[in-house]
Formats: C-alpha cells, structure tokens, sequence
C-alpha cells in the first residue's frame, strides 16, 4: 500500500492534483497497477520496501525486462482485453516465467539511464547506469493506449524522472543472493 511509502519518503506523490496514484483519471477497481507515479516515486518506493522488509529490492534492468518478457518464447503481445483503460493485474495468463502482464498494461519504469541504442552495454545483465541520458530512463512494456509494434518485446520508450502519467507504473525485483 503507498500510504506508508509516501509517510516514510516524505516524497509529494500528487503534485498534479488532477492525476495521482491514487486518482489517475480513470476508474480503477483497487486490483489495478500503480500509475502516475516517476521514477523517483518508483525508486523511494523500493527504498522503502527494502528498509521495510529487510530484502533488497530494485527496479529491473532494461536486460531484465526483455529477458523476463521473453519468457524462452520470443512472443509479443497483443493487446485486445476488452478493458478500455488498465487491466487488473493477473488478469490474464501469465507468462512461461510466471509472470503477468508484461506487455500493455503499463509502460514500466526501468532501472537504466537512456541511451538510443545498446552500444557498449553492460553484457550481464546489469543496469547502464552510465553515459548516455541519465536525468532520462527508459520504460518498457508498452500500455493500455498503444497497439501493434508498440507493444513488441524489443519497444523501447523514455521518460524524464519525474513525469508521472496515467499509462506508467513499475515492476519491482529482489534481488536473491546465492
């Protein structure tokens, strides 16, 4: 629940009275995704969960998401649900990897600076975290506004760090220590 991530960062969620988390300008059924939240209210609220629970917890790489969207399949999405705005989460089937809604649901907000194309990325995985564009961050996933190519694997998109809209939200990863 975002109320005692807002307590504990302190951070102003809802500096645009007219779309927050909580209100983002559509009706939602409380099973929904998180939206109009920046990149920096997605990296106070890992911070948070982090503290909160002892584990340590992340957005994902850019890396990570292709990877976790592939799911072994090299499949994209379509995305025909029948909901005019966000669907709630588990909805649908999820993917080889156990995963849900990956791709139209929400743009989701990714660890790594924005940089135009993988030139001189990382190779393990790991967030570029690096030279490029880094007051800019990438999103993957595609949302409930785009269709066709958009919401392919390999779509990219970006967003300045504190923009906060009603088709972007994030996806969190723990990080497990062998």
């Amino acid at each position: 629940k975002g109320d005692g991530c807002y307590a504990y960062t302190g951070r102003n969620w809802e500096l645009d009275r007219r779309k927050t988390w909580r209100k983002p300008g559509y009706r939602q059924t409380g099973q929904d995704p998180v939206v109009c939240v920046s990149w920096k209210d997605a990296k106070a609220f890992v911070t948070w969960l982090s503290r909160r629970t002892g584990q340590d917890y992340r957005l994902l790489s850019e890396a990570e998401w292709e990877y976790v969207a592939l799911a072994g399949s090299g499949a994209d999405a379509a995305c025909r649900d029948g909901f005019v705005h966000t669907a709630p989460v588990g909805r649908f089937r999820a993917n080889a990897f156990g995963l849900h809604d990956m791709h139209g649901n929400v743009w989701e907000w990714l660890e790594d600076c924005w940089h135009k194309n993988y030139q001189g990325a990382p190779n393990n995985g790991r967030a570029w975290t690096t030279g490029g564009t880094c007051g800019v961050r990438a999103v993957r996933g595609g949302s409930w506004t785009n269709e066709g190519k958009d919401l392919e694997v390999a779509n990219r998109g970006s967003n300045t760090l504190d923009v906060r809209d009603y088709d972007i939200g994030f996806r969190v990863a723990r990080t497990m220590v062998r």
